[in-house]
């Protein structure tokens, strides 16, 4: 049976590509594209503040042992 190879299929377009040519994007694709790296940043703050408690609490736990 053929089928496609992964190679032939094009790569799925990304929402955003930091460096990526603005010029061609609408108002409203730019306020799109904003809205999308505004929840990015959100996420990765919440992820690097659970890192950091988990950080702390586990140096808090390894100096109570010293």
């Amino acid at each position: 049976m053929a089928g496609f190879l992964d190679d032939d299929r094009p790569a799925p377009k990304r929402a955003h590509e930091i460096g990526q040519d603005l010029s061609q994007l609408s108002v409203a694709e730019l306020g799109e594209r904003i809205g999308l790296l505004e929840a990015e940043i959100e996420r990765l703050k919440l992820a690097r503040d659970a890192k950091s408690a988990s950080r702390s609490a586990a140096d808090a736990f390894f100096q109570k042992k010293a």
